[in-house]
């Protein structure tokens, strides 16, 4: 039986440390990762690279991390979850509402964020 290709995850986060850490959690878990720092390059690697999982940035240097779930989704990614440090249940209305599967908020441990992410990476 034929190894299964790696699935391609999308980090859009604007924390060069924490999208370098999600990036070797990921790529050390089997998947391909790309990383995007704005909305404006979310959206060129995102319609270029569609990823079987984003992992989204809500504040991004221009603009809300949200306004990328749509255009992602219709370029091909699949499961859009929402990243944020706003642990309210307004926030987690509006993310849902915008389309995202599932809201972290951040500090997200490693472990938890694979173990969580993993039902999206495998279907």
């Amino acid at each position: 039986m034929p190894d299964r290709e790696p699935t391609r995850v999308l980090v859009v986060e604007d924390s060069a440390a924490v999208s370098s850490a999600m990036r070797i959690l990921f790529e050390s878990a089997g998947h391909h990762v790309s990383v995007a720092a704005s909305i404006a390059e979310a959206l060129s690697v995102g319609t270029t690279e569609p990823a079987a999982l984003v992992l989204l940035d809500l504040t991004l240097p221009d603009g809300n991390g949200l306004s990328l779930v749509e255009p992602l989704r219709v370029a091909g990614c699949k499961t859009v979850v929402a990243l944020t440090g706003h642990d309210d249940a307004e926030t987690r209305a509006s993310c849902l509402a915008a389309g995202c599967a599932d809201v972290f908020v951040k500090p997200v441990p490693a472990r938890e964020l694979v173990a969580r992410s993993e039902k999206w990476l495998s279907s």
